[in-house]
Formats: structure tokens, C-alpha cells, sequence
């Protein structure tokens, strides 16, 4: 039976220790006798549904801010409501902990720091006698709570910096394995065709030289072996451009590898079916153009999705990568993009960046292919 999303929110398993939590503030709420009962739960769902705001609406990293900004106002709000029910500043702790895993330390000490100041204030100013212990409690254990979830989300992220980086090692791989290949191929076409081939041709040669002969030619036997060893120099003819056309790089791959360990976007690959990558420098290019692409969409654009198209246009060789997602800063070239521009002008390609309707980002690029160090060939029909 399918789990309904908001259920789903709440028993993940990152999430049911802080809905826990703020439950046991909850049953807490009745000792204090002045608080407000219907005001203060609905500050208390308003905390909880700001709290799952991203599971229940959506993950996007535009709306992480409105979400903890309305937490800590209804965890503040239910400090003033409940300033002697004990629980409440506990509701700081889950925010505190967020927004270790989404700031840098330095950042959400300084969070930290003013929401506990806010706290103090409150409870100094409904009378509350402990108003510094309290503080100074609750701040120990958001101290505790930060310094938890930030070593827990560098390590989320060296993790995915490995994954990423072994991603990458294993496309390296598809692509130096498809190389080898091609290049024991190229080999063992070049042998049979200079060895075997010539031995062939000798032997067909000295036959002939025996079917000249009068008592010779008219045997079986040697008209036989002339037959055989033509048909055996064919069949090696054929076998030597079979292990020639054969050639071609595993692009495909050694994209997908690349996408592999990132839960989105998720990579939609168009390619040629008659198209055959020969050219390693060339395929190295278009891999870390794809790498780059994947990178900027998962930090920076939220898309859901990645389409990459390569396709043979005449002379070049036609890529063109964008996404469903918004690129909400002025489009400029950073490190990521300026790497990009010069790979694929290394490779003798040109490279344009544009933004669609909707404010996704486009890369078009485009090689060409008349040279022999960037040879593309169609596979024989």
C-alpha cells in the first residue's frame, strides 16, 4: 500500500527524531497553565508544517530560507506562549541542527547565537526566573546539535565527492577500455592482413605455377587447392574490414556512468545510432563538457532532468546539453564554464551558453570533423 507524502515526511528517517521532538514539546505545553492552548498549537502545526516544508512542497534550495525563518518565528512564538513549559527552547535545537547541514559552521554558530539571545529575552521578559540557566542549557545543546549535523553533512558530502569522483574513474575507464580494444583490433587487422594475407597470396601463386605445368593442371586435387586457398585470402579480406569497421568509442557508456551516483538530474541521451567516435582526445572533451553540464545543474539549477544530444550535422559533429531546471543568478562564466569554453576550443570546437524561455540553461557545441584527429564514421548500413 502506498504511503501517503505527508506520512512519508514524517517517518523518514531524518526527520522522525525532530517530529518526535517536537511532540514531546507538545505533551509538555499543559504545565504551562498560561499558555494559550488553540493559539499555540496552531503556532506549533505552523513550526512542524515549515519544518517538512521541503518533503511536502518540494525541495528547492530558494525556499530553504522561508522555511527556517518561519520556524524560528513559531519556535520563538511558542516560547513566548509557553514560557514555563520547559520543553520549548527544544524546538531551537531542530532548527539549529538544520541549518548546520545547510550553512557553513561560522554561519549557523551566528544563528545560533542571536536565536539564543531572542530566547533569553522572552523568557527574561515573561518573568522567568531561570531565564539565563535555561538559555545557557538549551545553547549546550544546540552547540551539540550543530557540531553533530555539520561532521555528518561533510561527510554526507565527501561521500558524494567519491561517488562523483569514482563515477568519473570508471567512465575514464569505459572509454581507455574501447580504446584498447580498438587498438588490438587495428592490430590484429594489420597481422592477418600482412601475414596471413601474403602466405596466402605466395601459396596461390605457387599453385598457379603448378597448374601451368601439363601433367599438373589437370588434376583435382590442384585445381581444388587454388579454389580453397582463394576463398581463405577472401574470407580473411573480410575478416580484416570487419575488425576495421568495428572501431568506435562506447560514448553512451560512459555518460551514463558519469550520471550514475547523482539522484538528479537524471540523464536523457540522444545519440546517433550510426554515429562511431574514433577519436579519444575528442570523446575525453565531450565527457567533461557532459561532467561539467551534470555538476552546474545539481548545485545550481534544481533540474529534475538533463537531456544531452549528439548528433553527426554534415562536417561537425553537433552537442547540444539543457534542462527543465532556472538559473536564477545573471548568466556569467565561472571556473566550471571557462573550463568548459576551453576544452572545447582545444579540440578545435566552438561553444555557446544561453538561457531558454523558462530560464534553463543551454549548451550548444559544435566540432568539426573533417580533420583526422577528429574523425567521427558511420557504421556500414
Amino acid at each position: 500500500m502506498a504511503i501517503s507524502s505527508p506520512l512519508r515526511a514524517i517517518l523518514h528517517p531524518l526527520n522522525l527524531p525532530a517530529v518526535l521532538c517536537w511532540l514531546a514539546v507538545g505533551l509538555s505545553l499543559p504545565y504551562d497553565r498560561g499558555s494559550e492552548g488553540p493559539l499555540v498549537w496552531t503556532v506549533m502545526a505552523a513550526f512542524l508544517i515549515a519544518f517538512l516544508g521541503d518533503e511536502l512542497f518540494g525541495a528547492q534550495r530558494a525556499r530553504r530560507g522561508f522555511w527556517f525563518c518561519l520556524q524560528a518565528l513559531a519556535a520563538l512564538a511558542v516560547c513566548w506562549l509557553a514560557p514555563r513549559g520547559g520543553a520549548a527552547p527544544a524546538l531551537l535545537v531542530i532548527l539549529v541542527a538544520q541549518l548546520a547541514m545547510s550553512y557553513p559552521l561560522r554561519r549557523a554558530i551566528l544563528l545560533a547565537a542571536a536565536l539564543d539571545v531572542a530566547l533569553y529575552l522572552i523568557l527574561s521578559a515573561a518573568g522567568q526566573r531561570g531565564a539565563l540557566i535555561i538559555t545557557l542549557c538549551f545553547a549546550g545543546f544546540q552547540g551539540f546539535a550543530v557540531l553533530v549535523a555539520h561532521y555528518a553533512s561533510r561527510a554526507e558530502q565527501a561521500r558524494d565527492r567519491l561517488a562523483l569522483v569514482n563515477a568519473d574513474l570508471l567512465a575514464t575507464r569505459a572509454l581507455l577500455a574501447d580504446s584498447a580494444r580498438d587498438a588490438e583490433r587495428l592490430r590484429m587487422a594489420r597481422e592477418l592482413h600482412d601475414v596471413a594475407g601474403h602466405k596466402l597470396t605466395a601459396m596461390m601463386l605457387n599453385l598457379r605455377a603448378l597448374a601451368a605445368e601439363p601433367e599438373l593442371g589437370q588434376r583435382r586435387e590442384v585445381q581444388l587447392a587454388q579454389q580453397l586457398a582463394g576463398e581463405l585470402l577472401g574470407d580473411i579480406r573480410a575478416v580484416v574490414q570487419a575488425l576495421r569497421d568495428a572501431r568506435g568509442l562506447d560514448l553512451a557508456t560512459a555518460l551514463r556512468a558519469l550520471a550514475a551516483p547523482l539522484p538528479k538530474p537524471a540523464l536523457a541521451l540522444e545519440l546517433d545510432d550510426d554515429l562511431q567516435l574514433t577519436d579519444a582526445a575528442l570523446a575525453e572533451t565531450l565527457l567533461r563538457v557532459v561532467q561539467e553540464a551534470l555538476t552546474n545543474t545539481a548545485r545550481h539549477a534544481d533540474a529534475a532532468h538533463l537531456r544531452v544530444a549528439l548528433h553527426r550535422d554534415g562536417a561537425a559533429l553537433d552537442l547540444r546539453i539543457d534542462d527543465d531546471g532556472r538559473v536564477r543568478a545573471p548568466l556569467r562564466e565561472g571556473n566550471g564554464l571557462s573550463g568548459m569554453r576551453e576544452r572545447v576550443e582545444a579540440a578545435g570546437g566552438e561553444l555557446h551558453f544561453s538561457l531558454g524561455p523558462e530560464g534553463s540553461m543551454r549548451i550548444h557545441a559544435r566540432f568539426p570533423l573533417h580533420r583526422p584527429a577528429l574523425a567521427a564514421v558511420a557504421r556500414p548500413a
